[in-house]
């Protein structure tokens, strides 16, 4: 317990007196993480869409692979992206190994399944017939997806706070390919890594505490916005009309 108090004693004085450049390190942890997510976010979407929507052979591997890449053990992750980016690898010539440019895709490779299978999973729960209406009203294919996707929000943004989560989180990927150099690509869980090799028990849990206070903020930002969008949808229309069976528009009343 004394421990503990004392990492929090030593987080407030990191970001007090901005020991260890504990600002540069979360700036650089929000930066790479998040872009990684967002680059997940747009790969993810269009293959979660093409899995849900499309009938093409190896469709089920494709989802099995999806699956299987949720829990991609991040090591392995890092291995593959270091050996393409090493300097005698396929991609040595870009030189972005030990930079966050190699982080940015460690962690983008290890977000991408987890956006990609909650989106699949979302869309493909939706109403078959509902797409034959979207497209009845003369709407083109991006406008479709942007419809559909309207409709999934909720999980949708789930699937975000997950990814967003598996790549800030992540520390193994991101030392391999970043080198978790000082003042260049050392984000918060390489730091809580370092500190805690050298013995600094302190400093390491003060990094740590600063990590899930980041972590609880972000989250709290994105279940915010969750529950202004269900307060918005409080009553969703039925899909399908209860006498004919025929479609009605689900977004009319958002």
């Amino acid at each position: 317990m004394e421990l503990i108090w004392e990492g929090l004693r030593e987080a407030i004085d990191l970001l007090v007196h901005n020991k260890h450049d504990v600002y540069e390190i979360a700036r650089r942890s929000i930066y790479v993480s998040g872009t990684a997510t967002l680059i997940a976010l747009v790969v993810g979407v269009g293959l979660g869409a093409v899995i849900a929507f499309k009938r093409f052979p190896g469709r089920m591997f494709a989802l099995a692979l999806v699956n299987t890449g949720m829990g991609l053990p991040p090591v392995v992750v890092g291995l593959v992206i270091a050996i393409l980016l090493w300097r005698s690898g396929p991609l040595g010539e870009l030189s972005w190994i030990y930079s966050t440019r190699a982080m940015i895709i460690a962690q983008a490779v290890i977000a991408t399944p987890i956006i990609t299978g909650f989106t699949a999973a979302s869309l493909a729960a939706l109403h078959p017939k509902l797409r034959l209406q979207v497209y009845a009203l003369g709407a083109s294919r991006l406008q479709m997806l942007w419809l559909l996707l309207q409709e999934v929000r909720l999980p949708l943004l789930a699937a975000i706070m997950a990814g967003f989560g598996a790549a800030i989180s992540e520390v193994g990927a991101s030392v391999m390919v970043g080198g978790n150099i000082s003042g260049q690509t050392r984000v918060l869980t390489g730091a809580v890594l370092l500190e805690q090799s050298k013995g600094n028990f302190g400093a390491a849990l003060a990094f740590g505490i600063i990590l899930l206070a980041m972590m609880v903020a972000v989250n709290l930002l994105f279940t915010w916005i969750q529950l202004g969008i269900r307060r918005d949808v409080a009553s969703p229309p039925e899909i399908l009309g209860a006498d004919a069976g025929t479609l009605v528009q689900p977004w009319t009343n958002r």
